[in-house]
């Protein structure tokens, strides 16, 4: 069934306002992804403040043309929709979005993919948003950092305790 130009025009500004607001986006690509599994993973992604949301592809590409992003866009395969979080509204953290969709892709091998997305101002191919979505979360990175840092100090302590032992 047919679009009305008002229903298009719709999605094209609703698209627009998402992705302009938007810490990152994922192009998802979803065949045969029953609607009970559909269901789950858009409670699950709303929980965690991600937005999902089916397109049609020329309408996005629309969307995205006057957004002036850096690159190409990647080539959007089958069924195609969006998956964002706003800068407010995430943690944050801008990978969450790629993050969360992975997590859902390792569920559903056959039916979901990213197949492309927008991170930093600039368009992303399949590989660079799979290797985003595999950064950990920021309190991680944190708790990495910090565990670098008190790693010299834990081992000094450890030797001076050893000499200490030694004399007494």
């Amino acid at each position: 069934m047919a679009i009305t130009k008002a229903k298009k025009q719709e999605i094209v500004a609703k698209v627009g306002d998402a992705i302009a607001d938007a810490a990152s986006v994922v192009f998802v690509h979803f065949k045969g992804l029953s609607m009970g599994d559909t269901s789950a993973m858009r409670k699950a992604l709303k929980s965690e403040g991600v937005q999902y949301l089916v397109a049609k592809k020329t309408l996005i590409r629309h969307a995205l043309s006057s957004k002036g992003y850096t690159g190409t866009l990647p080539e959007l395969p089958g069924e195609i929709a969006i998956a964002w979080s706003s800068a407010e509204a995430g943690s944050g953290d801008p990978t969450l979005v790629a993050r969360n969709i992975y997590e859902h892709s390792k569920k559903h091998k056959e039916s979901l993919s990213i197949v492309g997305g927008i991170f930093e101002n600039s368009y992303q191919d399949a590989y660079g948003m799979n290797a985003i979505a595999t950064i950990p979360p920021v309190p991680v990175l944190r708790g990495m950092f910090v565990n670098v840092i008190n790693s010299p100090i834990q081992g000094l302590a450890i030797v001076l305790n050893q000499i200490a032992e030694k004399k007494a």
